[in-house]
């Protein structure tokens, strides 16, 4: 049982779904990806506005909307797996949402970020379970960015029970990057693997940006973006 990764560390682009989209197809048509595509947190829509405001709300929309749409069409044009990002609104709610989109449009698992982060204030807090899913005859998880800090509490029986663990992020360090102390030892302790794409250089420019990693479940950082290469690709076995 193994699958092929390709990770994409989208730049931080703001208000600009159909830009970022294009920006991904353009990527993913230099080189066919793997089994499936990983995307970073809120990357069609950006995370944070060049003017410093944190509201998504403009761009919440229903879960079967232009965003889900988006991904779907990736999906299927690449014919692969995509797990992605959609701002969604349920009646007065908003959530931060990562998805697993089948090239044949299906849904495979569908996750709202449990802890969004301080300034994240436009987004409900997840209700929906970890999802449990299967990609490549591995058995996979899904957690968003900041609820990297609650995992061993609330999803150590999920992590105890599947290989991988895929991770997107849009991550905020004010001084170095404390991610990868985070994921090697998630990594080591569960014996998963870990799949980050995090959000790439881009407008604004914030720390913690770049970086996007692999980790085996030995906690060996085994792949991660540098400066200049926005795309990883890899093979779980």
């Amino acid at each position: 049982m193994s699958l092929t990764v390709t990770v994409l560390e989208v730049p931080a682009r703001f208000g600009d779904p159909d830009r970022q989209r294009e920006w991904i197809a353009e990527r993913l048509a230099r080189q066919a990806p793997g089994g499936v595509v990983v995307l970073p947190e809120t990357c069609l829509t950006g995370y944070v506005s060049p003017s410093g405001g944190f509201d998504l709300t403009p761009f919440a929309e229903p879960l079967e909307g232009p965003q889900l749409d988006a991904l779907k069409a990736l999906a299927a044009g690449f014919e692969t797996w995509v797990i992605g990002p959609v701002v969604e609104r349920e009646g007065e709610r908003a959530f931060n949402t990562s998805l697993v989109v089948g090239p044949d449009g299906s849904v495979a698992a569908h996750y709202r970020k449990r802890h969004p982060w301080y300034p994240e204030t436009w987004a409900t807090a997840g209700d929906l379970p970890f999802p449990r899913f299967e990609l490549g005859g591995l058995r996979c998880t899904l957690a968003v960015c900041f609820d990297v800090h609650f995992l061993v509490d609330e999803a150590a029986e999920v992590l105890g029970d599947v290989d991988v663990l895929f991770f997107p992020s849009a991550w905020v360090d004010s001084e170095g990057d404390s991610r990868p102390g985070h994921l090697t030892t998630l990594a080591r302790d569960f014996g998963v693997h870990v799949v980050n794409a995090n959000w790439g250089a881009g407008l604004p420019r914030v720390p913690g940006q770049g970086g996007s990693m692999v980790v085996a479940p030995t906690g060996e950082v085994v792949a991660r973006t540098t400066p200049g290469i926005d795309r990883l690709d890899v093979r779980l076995d």
